[in-house]
């Protein structure tokens, strides 16, 4: 076969801010087999597609096969603690037929890496996955045409494992990858539907597999933006408001001047002390004297969901079917509720970092970040440099959970790097974790639900302030639907609070999942029916059957119309194209109101799942994670001022609280894989809440349900 190069275009560039010359980037990478390939459509609609990246069809990710058979996957994905680098790493070598420790994967290096808009969403190993697998199976493809033509031998008489292909019956007729690939230089675009191994032929995927970077974690050998060390490097402390819609009216910075061994930086909005010591830089800015003047707070964290509604303007409706006023007249009765959810924190393990030098008139940033690429062009235009002089490097991220898909330490680093001369490191502390995240957002849901006399829903009108669609499928079989959305739009949305929102764990899904999921168990017990039964009789959705019986099978549901006494509670829902099911179990001391969360069962359905006891691993986060939001994770403030800065005020879950915990993987091989680092979270809130009904007959309408709550509800219920 001869030498190929395909490329897109006739210059070899990307306009999708990947911007390497062909010439460029053969340098690069060398000698070997390439294949480009894109993740093809996006999730969203095509006006939004077409705004984020007009050139969709442009290829955002590669492998390359070496001389001595490596095989090494460039992707801008990176690794925050989800493990796609082993996931990702199983699919490639599935599809190529090599070991799994034959591929090397290359994550978010904006030099290395075509372009790619991030990682969240849950969107790498169903949207990556594909494309990742489909280029595997094109290099694969040219393997076998090279070796068909050294072997001289037809390419169907010939098999290939672990980077050799040989002769079937005559193993000594062989070529290995590395031997395949030597002195040559070919260059494959994937652009044909491939067909992928099925899952009877998988000797990777679907396996347990061990973690890549798990020694590297436990040993405290992995690197993340805050270890990084370079020869000469300061560390900055920055000075921060007291608020976010605090002015600065005067600062005196004579002080910090005078400190041995700082050097203050002062240029528009960015007052900094460095010094190679971070200590000694810390104390030099707390000799900085300022005078601020802030507006009188017009809403806290006790007024929040009012101002919501105020502010909320028009509706978008989405599920729309049959009419609401027929299914009103069906019902038995009407039921109408509202339910709260506040403010929620990141709260990573590692917070915000980076560390930037200039070096020849490059600018080189290792960044604790989800989105390298849009990070890089923010880089570039705000210190005024091209994007192809700005290099963003991410190390191992500590947690992201949406919450790293801004990067101001990254930008602060360049700014600090370019203006000085020299490398310098911004690590944030935890109070400034907290008052520069981008909080889960506040949100309010109102339900109008209806029974009829068979026991079958008949009337659903939902109505959420602030928390988006995603959620709101209706998996239930409801012939009267609506579902309006306020503030849907991130314009609108971001306008309403006194600081910064965005993404989350299953952002606005855990939320609606709350709402929805309470508003069953209410009907469900006002007709006294089990909540299980309730469930099971008003879906005919497959999946989501599946999930309910896998969970109350091994949790040992006994039917009981709720309350029970029990603590038993049941929620459900669909995030990321996977379906979950999850039953709880709690106590509630009724005179201090606090919740023990004794035993979580989880069902979860999500296709073809690739690394099993990664999938497990991710379903036992999502549900400690979730543990904190249902129960004592809220974020106070009055105003712009965050009232929180470290997690004696903030409470996280630890490790003494967490129940007892099951995952049960509901298999379903027909089904190409489907999202799994968000999906189990969805319904904590919900199933918890349904729990302490079914223990208490006290029902919850805020979250979290802290102690406190518990209390006030029992002390009303008398």
């Amino acid at each position: 076969m001869k030498n190929e190069q395909l490329m897109p275009g006739e210059t070899g560039t990307w306009d999708t801010g990947w911007r390497l010359e062909r010439r460029d980037f053969l340098k690069i990478i060398g000698s070997g087999i390439v294949v480009l390939f894109t993740v093809g459509s996006w999730p969203i609609d095509a006006a939004e597609a077409q705004r984020r990246n007009p050139y969709p069809s442009d290829p955002n990710a590669y492998l390359r096969i070496d001389e001595d058979g490596r095989v090494t996957v460039f992707t801008g994905k990176i690794e925050m603690g989800q493990g796609v680098v082993t996931s990702l790493a199983q699919m490639a070598a599935e599809e190529l037929g090599v070991s799994l420790d034959a591929i090397e994967m290359v994550m978010g290096d904006t030099d290395l890496c075509p372009w790619d808009m991030g990682t969240f969403g849950s969107m790498s190993t169903r949207f990556f996955g594909p494309a990742l697998r489909a280029a595997a199976c094109e290099a694969r493809a040219v393997l076998l045409e090279l070796a068909a033509e050294q072997l001289q031998a037809p390419k169907h008489e010939l098999v290939v494992e672990a980077g050799v292909i040989s002769l079937k019956g005559n193993p000594r007729e062989r070529l290995s990858f590395g031997e395949l690939a030597k002195g040559r230089q070919i260059f494959r675009e994937t652009k044909e539907k491939v067909r992928f191994t099925s899952v009877d032929d998988f000797k990777l995927m679907g396996k347990d597999t061990l973690r890549r970077d798990a020694r590297e974690k436990v040993t405290g050998e992995a690197l993340y933006a805050g270890d990084i060390r370079i020869p000469g490097m300061l560390y900055a402390k920055i000075l921060r408001p007291p608020a976010h819609d605090a002015v600065l009216k005067s600062v005196d910075t004579s002080a910090a001047e005078k400190w041995a061994g700082a050097r203050v930086v002062k240029e528009k909005d960015l007052i900094a002390v460095l010094h190679e010591d971070p200590e000694e830089a810390a104390k030099a800015l707390q000799s900085i004297k300022t005078e601020y003047e802030r507006p009188q707070p017009q809403v806290d964290d006790s007024t929040i969901f009012d101002h919501l509604l105020k502010v909320a303007g028009e509706a978008e409706d989405r599920e729309a079917r049959g009419d609401l006023a027929a299914g009103e007249k069906a019902a038995k009765s009407v039921l109408e509720e509202r339910y709260l959810d506040g403010y929620c924190a990141h709260a990573p393990m590692e917070a915000h970092s980076a560390l930037a030098q200039l070096k020849d008139g490059k600018l080189t940033v290792w960044a604790s970040t989800q989105t390298p690429f849009p990070t890089q062009a923010s880089i570039a235009k705000i210190v005024g440099m091209p994007k192809e002089k700005v290099r963003v490097i991410t190390p191992f991220v500590g947690g992201g959970f949406g919450g790293k898909t801004a990067g101001l330490q990254a930008e602060e680093a360049a700014r600090l790097a370019v203006l000085t001369g020299n490398p310098v490191q911004v690590a944030w502390n935890r109070a400034e974790e907290f008052f520069y995240d981008h909080f889960h957002s506040a949100a309010v849901v109102d339900v109008r639900s209806g029974v009829d006399a068979a026991g079958k829903i008949c009337l659903w009108d939902y109505t959420v302030y602030f928390a988006g669609s995603r959620g709101t499928e209706q998996y239930y079989d409801v012939p009267n639907n609506l579902v309006k959305v306020h503030g849907e739009r991130r314009g609108a949305s971001t306008a309403a609070h006194p600081f910064a929102v965005g993404p989350w764990r299953a952002p606005g899904a855990n939320t609606n999942t709350f709402a929805r999921e309470s508003q069953i168990d209410i009907m469900a017990a006002q007709i006294g029916v089990d909540p299980l039964e309730f469930r099971l009789k008003n879906t005919n959705d497959p999946r989501m059957l599946s999930v309910l019986k896998s969970a109350a099978e091994h949790f040992e549901w006994k039917k009981s119309a709720s309350p029970s006494g029990r603590g038993f509670g049941i929620a459900c829902g669909i995030d990321a194209g996977t379906y979950v099911a999850l039953i709880a179990e709690v106590a509630v001391d009724k005179t201090s109101g606090t919740i023990q969360v004794k035993r979580l069962v989880c069902a979860q359905e999500m296709g073809v799942v690739v690394n099993p006891e990664g999938a497990v691993i991710q379903m036992e986060g999502c549900l400690t994670m979730g543990l904190g939001y249902a129960l004592t994770e809220t974020v106070r403030f009055e105003g712009g001022q965050i009232l929180d800065e470290n997690f004696d005020t903030y409470e996280l879950p630890r490790f003494s609280s967490l129940p007892e915990i099951e995952t049960i993987l509901v298999k379903n091989d027909e089904l190409s894989p489907q999202g799994g680092g968000e999906p189990a979270i969805i319904g904590v809130g919900a199933a918890i809440a349904n729990a302490v009904f079914d223990a208490t007959g006290v029902r919850l309408h805020r979250l979290p349900m802290t102690a406190e709550r518990v209390r006030e509800a029992l002390t009303k219920k008398g």
